[in-house]
């Protein structure tokens, strides 16, 4: 019988991650303050963010190494499994063939902890006791959650809103580590005030719950900020998904000819193809990269690049990004993880560059990819996840056509035991699509700031 999982060993770990930006250089544009536009500065990062984190996310090294703190919790899950879908194959009438990195064995069943216990035990180390943070889903409240259990700290989530109450469960995951949770907007903050004043009905968004957290943490000296992705530091962090998927891939002397993975802030894509971007970067291999965004949220597709708001509000540093605008309230899409109107100034810029390909999907077509997966593989995959399949699906058809026995890979993000519901509606045939409307789009770029 052939193999269909390739599994390390926690020997295998990597003792390091990979920092794609050393290979950018020079070519990535800075962070710029939000009142000054002039570049960020360390000082500027310090009132939320540990001086370990704010290294990171400005380091040119290659390789950071993993604190052994780190590690040891690590070792709970990781390595995880690359698996072959060859169930999946067989009933694609495929000859191509498709391996997935499946991060849904983490405690919180996606790939968020890999940043979370980092962030957490760094934020431990510089004598912070609490943390503040947004998730959109609720896969990065519930890692922050755990990682803040872990390490003895607080942890407050601030939960956009229309997820708070599309999957409870994530909620339920959070509290069971200890983290309080909110929806987002709420009173609780200036911020909250003020979008709940000009919009009592909102669905929220993760722009909004940023800046409701990046609030928290600035106005209070016993909290930091935690971000769960879009930042170089968590795509960092990240890498070591991308790492072990090389190392497994090698010691099935496969070469991948095609990485998938879906972005909402770009975090587990960066991560799983940042060494294969690296090698892509040196000139030394070409890969096909595709990132898979939703068709109502179709950031890449259909946004500017320019340096745009990471939040609602206008807290943040203005980032060099794809951007829909940072007033943009996307749809209440089931992929809540991926409703963020920008984009990791990495990711963004490998596909400003072209050795990214994005693509968008509408929801159902994306259901209808992830129905097919858990019918064939058995796995129940996240919503957001799912974006990732129907790409992979689509790849594996045009080999098909074409006769083309070429090797997809795709990172598996997170399974969907928390979003059944969404399941529910899809069966049911309720799941309806939502079309990005342009002319939101236009008015949400109109308060896009001038740089």
């Amino acid at each position: 019988m052939e193999e269909n999982k390739i599994i390390l060993g926690s020997k295998d770990l990597p003792r390091a991650w990979y920092n794609l930006l050393a290979e950018i250089g020079e070519e990535m544009a800075p962070p710029l303050h939000p009142v000054t536009k002039k570049p960020v500065e360390e000082k500027d990062l310090a009132p939320i963010f540990p001086k370990a984190l704010i290294e990171q996310e400005m380091s040119k090294e290659p390789w950071i190494e993993i604190p052994e703190e780190v590690l040891n919790i690590y070792q709970l899950w990781r390595p995880t499994p690359l698996k072959r879908a060859r169930n999946l194959e067989k009933y694609l009438k495929t000859p191509a063939r498709i391996y997935y990195k499946d991060e849904s064995v983490s405690p919180a069943g996606s790939h968020k902890p890999n940043t979370a216990i980092a962030q957490a035990y760094y934020n431990k180390q510089a004598g912070i006791t609490r943390l503040a943070t947004e998730t959109g889903a609720g896969q990065w409240g519930s890692a922050l959650s755990l990682a803040c259990n872990f390490f003895g700290l607080k942890c407050t989530v601030y939960m956009v809103k229309i997820s708070f109450e599309q999957k409870p469960f994530r909620k339920s995951l959070m509290q069971i580590w200890g983290g309080e949770v909110f929806a987002s907007p709420s009173s609780r903050t200036e911020a909250g005030k003020r979008i709940l004043a000009e919009n009592p009905e909102t669905n929220g968004s993760l722009g909004i719950a940023i800046s409701e957290a990046v609030e928290d943490a600035a106005t209070n000296e016993d909290t930091n900020y935690a971000l769960g992705s879009v930042l170089n530091h968590v795509i960092l962090h990240q890498s070591i998904i991308g790492l072990e998927t090389a190392k497994q891939l090698q010691l099935i002397e496969e070469k991948p000819d095609i990485l998938i993975g879906c972005v909402g802030g770009g975090s587990n894509f960066g991560g799983f193809v940042a060494p294969f971007a690296g090698e892509m970067l040196r000139g030394e291999k070409e890969y096909k990269l595709i990132a898979v965004e939703p068709a109502s949220c179709p950031t890449l597709t259909k946004g500017v690049y320019t340096y745009d708001f990471g939040d609602t509000v206008g807290l943040t540093p203005l980032l060099l990004m794809h951007t829909l605008g940072h007033k943009y309230e996307p749809p209440g899409i089931h992929a809540g993880g991926l409703r963020y109107h920008g984009d990791a100034p990495i990711v963004s810029h490998l596909v400003h560059k072209k050795l990214v390909t994005p693509v968008a999907y509408p929801q159902t077509k994306c259901f209808e990819a992830a129905h097919l997966f858990a019918q064939t593989e058995g796995v129940i995959p996240a919503p957001e996840t799912s974006h990732a399949i129907r790409a992979a699906i689509d790849e594996a058809l045009k080999c098909k056509e074409r006769g083309e026995e070429k090797s997809i890979v795709f990172c598996f993000s997170g399974h969907g035991h928390f979003d059944l519901k969404a399941y529910d509606d899809f069966l049911a045939g309720k799941l309806q699509d939502y079309l990005h409307p342009e002319e939101k789009i236009k008015e949400a770029l109109q308060f896009v700031p001038k740089v």
